[in-house]
């Protein structure tokens, strides 16, 4: 891979596609993406993140994102969600989803979740943080 980041729908989808194909090819153990920045009506402080590693995606989500991912998910029929951990002393939940696709499907999803689940609209910028 020779880019990083990414800001319109189109080219985010190939950035994410890219980095999925990149990830499986080297083996590496995860796949880390991330905003930018916060979108502009974020009750947070944190940026979030999406990791895949082989067949699954990890992500964080506050209650009313969990809402918002189950429905996502729910559009995928090959995605399932596999666990939900919410810890004592977190404010949220960890939640691992099996997505067995091929990469751009994986993007699709991706993009998704950063726009429907944590609020971000079209024209934000992605970054592939890690492979």
């Amino acid at each position: 891979m020779t880019r990083f980041d990414a800001a319109t729908p189109t080219e985010r989808r190939k950035l994410f596609a890219d980095a999925i194909t990149a990830h499986r090819k080297r083996n590496s153990p995860f796949l880390t993406v991330e905003p930018g920045e916060l979108p502009s009506d974020a009750d947070e402080e944190l940026i979030p993140w999406i990791q895949f590693t082989e067949k699954t995606f990890a992500m964080d989500c506050t209650d009313a994102e969990l809402d918002r991912l189950k429905s996502l998910v729910s559009e995928f029929p090959e995605f399932r969600i596999e666990s939900l951990d919410s810890p004592d002393e977190a404010e949220g939940t960890h939640a691992r989803i099996s997505a067995r696709s091929d990469a751009n499907r994986l993007a699709s999803f991706m993009d998704a979740a950063f726009q429907r689940v944590y609020g971000y609209d079209d024209t934000f910028t992605a970054w592939v943080v890690a492979i």
